[in-house]
């Protein structure tokens, strides 16, 4: 078997949203792949999974081909510079590439599992979503911080974030035990992205957001039938012989 079973769908069109006060652009393109079914299967077939220590995940990560990640890359790069105004003598890098499986049930779920988060606090960071999986499972929801307005958590905003975070939590307690869903007093949700079979996305990092689980239909280990995802996270860098 190939180590890649990805197809781009050069005839998809890219739809972009700017969302929130903030205006933060999100990217949806449908139809993806010419054949989402073939790389479940690949998944299934290949993958290793186990857990990712890197990260709050709730559930279990497999490391992605070079040759996937080249490809996609490959064929979002253009719309990235376009979209984000990201300038010609800036190189994206991937700095972690998998596909994700949501294994852990709602009892099992830590704090910050259970709350919106952000990937990077660098402006310079993407996440590309690849939603795989055929079946009626959540989305992705973006979210502002009720406390401070933040719809995004930068450099220059982490540390009031945290502290009016540290603030809400001491005040009315941890969050239920539950998967977060369209809001509450703590956040608001602002944009929901809808799952659908074969749909990517792309948003920056530092963006306040979460899965938008039901327990019941998103849980589940098997990459044939569970939410099987691919998610590839890149940063901006100058080429090597252009750095200070």
């Amino acid at each position: 078997m190939s180590d890649c079973a990805l197809q781009i769908n050069k005839q998809a069109s890219p739809l972009v949203r700017m969302v929130g006060t903030e205006q933060i652009p999100v990217v949806t393109i449908d139809h993806f792949a010419l054949d989402s079914d073939a790389v479940v299967e690949h998944a299934y077939r290949t993958a290793e999974f186990g857990d990712d220590p890197t990260s709050a995940y709730p559930g279990v990560r497999a490391a992605l081909t070079r040759s996937h990640v080249v490809l996609v890359l490959q064929a979002l790069l253009p719309l990235m510079r376009k979209v984000y105004s990201i300038p010609e003598n800036l190189s994206v890098k991937p700095v972690n590439a998998v596909y994700s499986l949501v294994t852990t049930p709602e009892s099992k779920l830590r704090v910050l599992q259970r709350l919106p988060h952000f990937d990077s606090i660098k402006q310079s960071y993407f996440a590309i979503t690849h939603f795989l999986a055929r079946g009626r499972f959540g989305g992705t929801g973006l979210y502002r911080h009720r406390p401070t307005g933040f719809e995004t958590v930068t450099e220059d905003r982490i540390n009031r974030y945290i502290k009016a975070g540290d603030a809400f939590l001491a005040e009315h307690g941890d969050p239920p035990q539950r998967y977060f869903g369209t809001g509450d007093s703590h956040y608001e949700l602002i944009h929901r992205i809808r799952y659908r079979t074969n749909r990517l996305v792309i948003y920056p990092g530092c963006v306040l957001h979460s899965g938008l689980m039901d327990p019941q239909r998103d849980v589940g280990a098997d990459p044939r039938t569970g939410r099987l995802t691919t998610n590839i996270f890149v940063e901006l860098q100058r080429p090597r012989d252009a750095r200070g």
